[in-house]
């Protein structure tokens, strides 16, 4: 269900109207210094390198050795706020799907750990597509009025939730952190976020799932001895990646069509990092030329939440945007949930570590 087709026209197009608007100041990105490749991840398997480069579009991916979410999201957060030439925000965000507790939230430690003071912290999921929520989240707190800057950061150790056992989860995800600083500005001028696009379909929750460690587990009793209680995460691949590219482009389209864009006006595609697969049919899809879907999945696998501003801030550092380009960025992931929104890519700082 698009939770989006409810809004009225009017409200949808309200980012694009002149007056108080959310605009992106500063970009960090943070991935872990240990490279872990197929060669070294398959060993002796008769199943290896060609076939993960073949089917999911991954050399290699990044793992957290000694690190969990919460130290990736303050190395990444630091390189945001020295971005933005800040030195304080007014609230901290932290979208994660692989929390270092499940209680307390994370986000307080985080600006904690930034010296950030007692500022509003707080957690947000939303699967992969929560760095799509976590901005629709922080913009509305700030055009609203509610604080004149936000810290979003997206941090996910994944590697800690994939069973060690199941080759192929370890072959699609790697562990990374990214963050943006949004602060208040005009909308509709360059790096103010666009109109939002966010939908959802509970009744396909369990496609992609860690069904142990929560009340569910802890209250039922299942028939069998592991049936709801794995701590580790389990996909429906080829269910999820049929209804990815089409969940994405139907998503990009609402938001391009929000922005007031036609859709030639796109000049390039930040997506969420899952399968090269899925990047290859948005740009069928979509209509749009190889170099306009941005990929860095060959070196980095799919980073969970963080992967759309961790590939944002390491395009950025690198120059591949430049001012005025339109741009799109879009997500989909557990839930399920998806979401996109529009920029037109301002003069704006990024520092990425560990690329």
């Amino acid at each position: 269900m698009d939770i989006s087709a409810d809004i009225p026209a009017a409200a949808a197009a309200s980012g694009s109207a002149r007056g108080r608007g959310a605009v992106l100041a500063g970009l960090g990105a943070y991935v872990p210094p240990r490279v872990l490749t197929n060669a070294e991840l398959c060993g002796q398997r008769p199943i290896g390198d060609e076939w993960i480069r073949t089917r999911i579009g991954v050399a290699s991916r990044r793992i957290a050795d000694g690190e969990a979410t919460v130290d990736l999201a303050v190395r990444a957060g630091r390189h945001a706020l020295t971005a933005a030439g800040a030195c304080a925000v007014d609230a901290v965000v932290l979208v994660t799907v692989s929390p270092d507790r499940l209680l307390p939230a994370g986000a307080p430690e985080v600006a904690a750990r930034l010296g950030l003071g007692t500022v509003p912290a707080f957690d947000l999921t939303s699967g992969c597509s929560g760095f799509l929520y976590g901005l629709g989240v922080a913009s509305s707190l700030v055009t609203a009025g509610t604080f004149d800057s936000v810290l979003l950061v997206a941090s996910d150790v994944f590697s800690a939730f994939l069973d060690p056992q199941d080759w192929l989860m370890s072959a699609i995800f790697g562990d990374g952190a990214g963050a943006v600083v949004l602060r208040a500005g005009e909308a509709g001028t360059p790096g103010a976020l666009g109109p939002f696009d966010l939908g959802s379909d509970g009744t396909q929750a369990d496609l992609l799932e860690i069904p142990g460690g929560g009340a569910r587990a802890k209250k039922r009793k299942p028939a069998a001895p592991d049936e709801g209680s794995s701590p580790y995460f389990r996909m429906d691949g080829p269910a999820v990646l049929k209804q990815a590219v089409v969940g994405m482009c139907d998503s990009v389209t609402r938001a391009v069509d929000r922005a007031g864009w036609l859709p030639g006006d796109l000049d390039l595609l930040i997506a969420h990092q899952a399968n090269q697969r899925i990047l290859d049919g948005l740009t069928a899809e979509l209509g749009l030329a190889p170099g306009q879907v941005l990929s860095h999945i060959e070196r980095y696998g799919n980073t969970a939440a963080a992967s759309v501003p961790v590939l944002l801030a390491q395009a950025a550092a690198a120059g591949t945007l430049s001012p005025g380009l339109r741009v799109a960025l879009t997500a989909y992931g557990a839930g399920l949930a998806w979401g996109s929104t529009t920029l037109v890519w301002p003069d704006v700082r990024a520092v990425a570590e560990g690329g």
